[in-house]
């Protein structure tokens, strides 16, 4: 899933960047709020992680903004501790959930990923199609009874066809979702990684898990 992190504190939001993309995330981040609304406005976040003390505009306003403008992204509120007011304020205006520094990045991760989870109407950290299950907290794939290799973006690609699994999930909303503003990478990546994909999860004389929908798209298991 792609995130944005809007966070002032340069040393904070390397560390969540690091962490975040070890996780298996693709990520954005600013220090500056004028940035971070317009990254928010630019592109299409699965979660925005938006620090209320910020440069430029505060984060309140940046939250206030979005949600005027129609953005429903899944906005995770930094805050300190004594700042209760700015706290219920920002649930007021729209924020889905807060966490106060200082906090333990697995504490961050786990909302994170509540969050996701939410934004696709998942509410197990499993999700099964066919024989193939995909453990979301661990980041771990079976098949059966056997665990699939994947790397950290075959894995955020099977991750994002699996949130919306039977959906029809075209080319640009991969792009948009499993990479990162700045990636460089060529026209056809994401039909490369489905090839990488096919090659891991398909049994050999099964029907493939992953459809192809010419000109349209993927589908993960069978169309809704």
């Amino acid at each position: 899933m792609r995130l944005l992190i809007v966070e002032d504190y340069a040393p904070l939001r390397r560390s969540l960047t690091k962490g975040l993309t070890e996780a298996g995330f693709a990520v954005d981040h600013t220090g500056d709020g004028e940035e971070g609304l317009w990254f928010a406005r630019s592109n299409d976040y699965d979660v925005i992680i938006l620090d209320i003390m910020l440069p430029g505009l505060d984060g309140l306003k940046v939250l206030d903004t979005i949600r005027a403008e129609g953005k429903s992204t899944h906005v995770l509120l930094l805050t300190a501790k004594d700042m209760v007011a700015d706290r219920v304020k920002g649930l007021n205006i729209g924020a889905d959930d807060y966490l106060i520094k200082p906090f333990a990045f697995e504490e961050l991760l786990a909302r994170v990923r509540a969050l996701v989870r939410r934004e696709y109407q998942q509410k197990r950290p499993c999700i099964e199609v066919g024989d193939l299950c995909i453990h979301m907290d661990s980041q771990r794939v079976l098949l059966g009874q056997t665990s699939i290799d994947l790397t950290p973006r075959e894995y955020a690609l099977l991750e994002y066809l699996a949130m919306r699994v039977g959906q029809l999930v075209s080319r640009t909303d991969i792009w948009d979702h499993v990479y990162e503003f700045n990636a460089c990478a060529t026209s056809n990546v994401v039909d490369v990684y489905i090839g990488y994909l096919r090659k891991k999860i398909d049994r050999a004389g099964m029907t493939p898990l992953i459809k192809t929908i010419r000109g349209r798209g993927y589908v993960l298991g069978e169309l809704l």
